[in-house]
């Protein structure tokens, strides 16, 4: 059954507009409430949100369509989502709520959720939540409507479990690094756990006002972060997202180091140390050829799946792995969280580093990437990809590159739209037979 308001992430929008509105937020909280009240105990919540001026507006909402339906609420302020979650689990709340668009501008904001365990819900429980908003929900008695309280010590709890992952006899003194915040969730959060550890920090990205989260800060616009490792003669830096749910490293030299290089350098570590699980880790489609190459060779696996963090998962829980993620930076280190964390994985990469003695432009530098193409292809209707014409030209394709290379079709789930990946050896070619099935995908689709 197709889903009306959730997408793979939760439910997104733009800002006062459906299902992005107040209305909709309180809707969503009284649905949610009901689907999850469940026994006669008292039944709690756990709500966090990024720094988007928004959230104030959604956060008040979903608290009134909570406490409607009798559940209680424990309002942990601007918190990264993966805090939301592990804090929804330790508390033994019936429910968690993240507020955010993650990576997204600030007048975008999204509603995730997570069951009592601190996974996102699965695709029964949201369709059973979408139903709920869609009929008329039974309010609980006057005496039976629930109550919000804020707790201050939430900061505290979540710094403490990110640091309680790093080695116990391990310190970062004489580690300068910039950290990027991306004006987001974790802004206080994340310079206090590396400074506790012992870090010299240079933090940018960490003044939020509302509207300037992801703006030309983060992990999705690493350039400031890079200019500002340079000229400050830092190690490394760190850039997370808004919610801080992925990782993006920049080296001493300013290179953007990538998810799929992080995970290399992680999975290594961990097999190193006998604790690495699956025999390999779990990655999606988009990661690049050159990570599949250099994990055989040390005789680890990968297991790809569709795109997004939510299907990475879902393969780790069912096949064993404690490693995944995905090229853009959503890291999974399942020993640790139930979803991507951008600090715990950064506390990976940098014991790593230790470790290693070098300088991170060496240890985090794993394989050379194959050159890797994408495009984008916009269609008005039908299946383009189940036309003849260009299954013939794809399965040409495939042929050409068996053995040398990689192709990945795809259609959006978001917009008309048709995405072309390919990656090979030579990049002349790789550039070829991507233009070949966009050709073709325009021909029929004209």
């Amino acid at each position: 059954m197709a889903r009306k308001y959730f997408g793979t992430d939760g439910i997104r929008g733009l800002t006062n507009t459906r299902p992005m509105t107040a209305e909709m937020a309180m809707r969503i909280g009284m649905a949610a409430g009901a689907h999850f009240r469940r026994g006669h105990h008292r039944h709690r919540v756990v709500i966090g949100k990024d720094t988007r001026l928004s959230g104030y507006m959604l956060e008040n909402a979903m608290v009134a369509g909570f406490t409607s339906v009798g559940m209680d609420v424990v309002l942990v302020g601007p918190m990264p989502t993966p805090a939301v979650a592990m804090l929804t689990q330790s508390m033994r709340a019936d429910l968690g709520v993240m507020i955010s668009a993650s990576h997204n501008p600030f007048f975008d904001n999204g509603i995730k959720l997570f069951g009592p365990d601190g996974y996102k819900l699965s695709d029964e429980a949201e369709l059973a939540i979408e139903a709920l908003i869609e009929r008329e929900i039974e309010l609980s008695a006057p005496g039976d409507i629930g109550r919000a309280k804020r707790i201050e010590d939430a900061r505290g709890r979540y710094i403490h479990f990110a640091k309680s992952t790093f080695p116990s006899d391990m310190r970062l003194d004489g580690v300068k690094l910039v950290l990027d915040c991306a004006n987001g969730a974790a802004y206080n959060v994340a310079p206090s756990a590396l400074w506790e550890l012992g870090a010299e920090v240079v933090a940018i990205g960490v003044s939020p006002n509302g509207k300037n989260i992801n703006d030309r800060v983060g992990s999705t616009a690493p350039q400031t972060l890079s200019e500002t490792v340079v000229a400050s003669g830092a190690q490394i830096g760190i850039a997370l997202d808004g919610d801080a749910d992925r990782l993006i490293v920049v080296d001493e030299q300013g290179k953007v180091i990538d998810g799929d290089q992080l995970m290399a350098t992680i999975a290594a570590g961990w097999a190193r140390a006998g604790r690495l699980k699956g025999g390999g880790l779990v990655a999606t489609v988009m990661s690049n050829l050159g990570l599949e190459r250099h994990l055989s060779a040390q005789g680890l696996g990968l297991v790809r799946t569709a795109v997004g963090d939510r299907h990475v998962l879902e393969k780790m829980r069912s096949s064993g792995y404690n490693v995944g993620g995905e090229q853009s930076g959503h890291i999974i280190l399942s020993d640790y969280a139930t979803t991507g964390d951008g600090l715990v994985a950064a506390l990976q990469v940098l014991a790593e580093i230790k470790r290693a003695g070098a300088p991170a432009s060496e240890v985090l530098h794993r394989f050379d990437p194959l050159p890797q193409l994408l495009k984008n292809v916009r269609f008005s209707g039908g299946k383009p990809l189940d036309d003849p014409r260009v299954r013939d030209v794809v399965a040409g394709v495939e042929a050409e590159l068996a053995g040398r290379g990689r192709l990945v079709l795809r259609p959006s789930g978001t917009e008309p739209v048709i995405r072309v990946m390919a990656e090979g050896d030579d990049a002349r070619h790789v550039e070829a037979v991507v233009d070949r099935i966009c050709d073709a995908v325009r021909q029929v689709a004209a």
